[in-house]
């Protein structure tokens, strides 16, 4: 799983620290250049927030890209290029992101990508493994698990349903460290993080999955708290029915044989 150019599909600033910050200091270890791509701003779109923060929603994402800057280098990546699309918006701008990610391929001479898992951790993850399944002709491509709520109950860094072909890195306390140093150089994502641990990564060759269903029965990760009675900015709102549908229509279009 360790090329020796890698561009990492990053939905959101933080995704690259998540799934890969151990994965990333061991391509490094062998002299691999790693480059992230980040697909949006990682902030939801001013209408979904309260209207007493919608002033402050520029220098949100200004804070953001910041973070995701301090955070490369602490980890000793390179910023591809980060999105102007909103978090939860990933799915209406199927062409747009693929654009971007052919040319950083082709600018960067990337022979690997690592992309989120199909793991309804967050509606924008699902759309970027799609994303990368549509490059698996022309790079190798390996996914990496973040969190899940497969069976009933949330998991970190484990697939809802493994097939054999997982590579677990078990974090040393060295690189335990160096992950949280970096987590912490997310300082708007805080009170977010509680489910992710520092045990283990989890890789392996991106699944063949159906689109067309979602990554696994019952409530999604992103899902958990749909039932609030209010529409609160940081409950997403999205029907798993709704991203398969996305994702199939674009594939439907034809535009995966693009270029």
């Amino acid at each position: 799983m360790l090329g020796e150019r890698i561009l990492i599909l990053a939905p959101h600033p933080g995704d690259e620290v998540i799934g890969c910050a151990a994965a990333i200091g061991r391509a490094r270890e062998k002299a691999a250049a790693v480059h992230v791509l980040f697909l949006t701003s990682g902030v939801p779109s001013v209408e979904t927030l309260w209207p007493w923060d919608r002033d402050a929603h520029p220098k949100t994402i200004e804070q953001r890209a910041q973070e995701a800057a301090d955070a490369a280098e602490a980890l000793g990546i390179k910023i591809a290029a980060i999105g102007e699309v909103p978090a939860r918006a990933l799915k209406s701008d199927f062409r747009a992101a693929r654009k971007t990610i052919r040319e950083a391929l082709d600018d960067l001479k990337i022979d690997m990508v690592w992309t989120p898992a199909y793991e309804g951790g967050h509606q924008d993850h699902d759309v970027a493994n799609y994303l990368g399944s549509t490059l698996n002709v022309d790079v190798e491509v390996w996914e990496f698990a973040e969190y899940n709520s497969a069976n009933g109950w949330w998991q970190s860094h484990r697939f809802p349903s493994p097939n054999g072909g997982e590579r677990e890195i078990a974090l040393t306390e060295e690189e335990k460290a160096a992950k949280r140093g970096a987590l912490d150089r997310y300082v708007s994502m805080h009170r977010r993080l509680g489910h992710v641990t520092l045990e283990r990564e989890c890789f392996r060759p991106i699944a063949a999955y159906d689109y067309s269903r979602p990554p696994y029965p019952g409530l999604l990760f992103y899902q958990r708290f749909q039932w609030l009675p209010f529409r609160h900015p940081r409950v997403d709102p999205t029907k798993p029915g709704e991203v398969c549908q996305a994702i199939i229509g674009f594939a439907g279009d034809g535009e995966t044989n693009d270029g």
